[in-house]
């Protein structure tokens, strides 16, 4: 009996001991299990109406992916009080970063501070966000768009003639910029602007409407310099109708497939090409280093008074691209392919 009542004190004993190894494995397992809780970024668009913005949604979400960020995107399809729902959202999801593109740059101060006041860094995406307390303004040079757009006219002769200018929405701040900087150059070779005329929204039709409706204004002018490449587009189109075609200098911005193929059959002379990717990549590193309480740098970033403070700047530079540079800047970058731009040229 002692023999077997001891025996059973062993095997007891045993699984005891087999129980409390049992008891911490669950444990060691739940803490490899443990997830790092990943950055939340916001990003709210005007709309996917302008071709690039769908290059730089792509591009940013990708790049923020790989650096552990998760993005969320709206569409506010240009409509102010949509945009301002949507930051709203953002703020009750408790985002690290909410990047905009704004409808309105004066419209949106309110909203900024909503954010601001929640903790949440703002980032005002390619167009400012005036009279706010934005933590970074992310562009290309707007300035120097307008003056590329100018000097290849002036390369093209312009000197002495004249201009009309479609620009894009009043309410984008990028807009007065490039239209200044565009005058200035016109100033400069004695260049006479017949009339300038805006589209609300950056509504291309708007730009061709104001062709059709001008059309001896038109038919004096040596050039129109419109506002991005989707107002040339519309432009160009009404010129064609009038036989104008190729006649009349026209510009535009945002290296646009359409601009592209426009160029090298010879109906407009001129794109500006922003590197999108590096635009948007550059963007998505500093809304990550912003998300986790880092310092921003870099050689990139300069300063630049919204009205309310001075804003920190990553200001890169534009390209402008012509029937000469095709290849090498668009076709050579990958941003377009060589089949798809020459597809109309035999």
């Amino acid at each position: 009996m002692k023999r077997f009542l001891r025996t059973i004190l062993i095997i007891s004993a045993m699984l005891l001991g087999l129980c409390g190894c049992s008891g911490k494995e669950p444990q060691a397992k739940t803490d490899d299990k443990v997830k790092e809780v990943k950055l939340k970024i916001g990003m709210c668009f005007d709309s996917f109406v302008i071709e690039r913005w769908q290059r730089d949604r792509d591009v940013f979400v990708q790049a923020a992916k790989e650096m552990g960020a998760e993005v969320n995107v709206q569409n506010a399809n240009g409509d102010v009080e949509e945009q301002k729902k949507q930051i709203d959202y953002f703020i009750k999801k408790d985002m690290d970063v909410i990047v905009i593109v704004c409808i309105d740059s004066d419209a949106l101060s309110d909203s900024v501070k909503d954010a601001k006041d929640a903790g949440i860094k703002v980032i005002a995406y390619d167009r400012l966000i005036n009279n706010a307390d934005i933590d970074l303004y992310v562009s290309f040079d707007n300035e120097m768009v307008g003056s590329l757009m100018g000097q290849a006219l002036v390369d093209n002769g312009i000197s002495g003639g004249k201009v009309v200018m479609i620009g894009g929405s009043p309410t984008d701040n990028n807009v007065s910029l490039v239209n200044n900087a565009f005058i200035n150059i016109m100033e400069e070779n004695e260049v006479e602007i017949l009339d300038t005329t805006y589209c609300d929204g950056w509504r291309a039709e708007l730009a061709s409407d104001y062709v059709y409706a001008n059309k001896d204004l038109i038919a004096e002018c040596d050039a129109i310099m419109c506002g991005n490449d989707n107002l040339a587009s519309q432009v160009v189109s009404a010129l064609s109708v009038q036989r104008l075609a190729g006649k009349i200098m026209v510009t535009g911005q945002d290296a646009d497939l359409e601009a592209c193929q426009r160029i090298v059959e010879g109906t407009q002379i001129m794109t500006v090409y922003k590197p999108v990717e590096k635009l948007a990549r550059r963007a998505a590193e500093c809304a990550v280093a912003l998300a986790k309480g880092e310092e921003l740098s870099g050689n990139d970033i300069a300063n630049i008074d919204n009205g309310k403070e001075e804003v920190p700047y990553v200001k890169l530079e534009p390209v402008m691209v012509t029937k000469e540079n095709m290849d090498e800047t668009i076709i050579g970058s990958g941003f377009h392919m060589k089949d798809e731009v020459y597809l109309n040229v035999k």
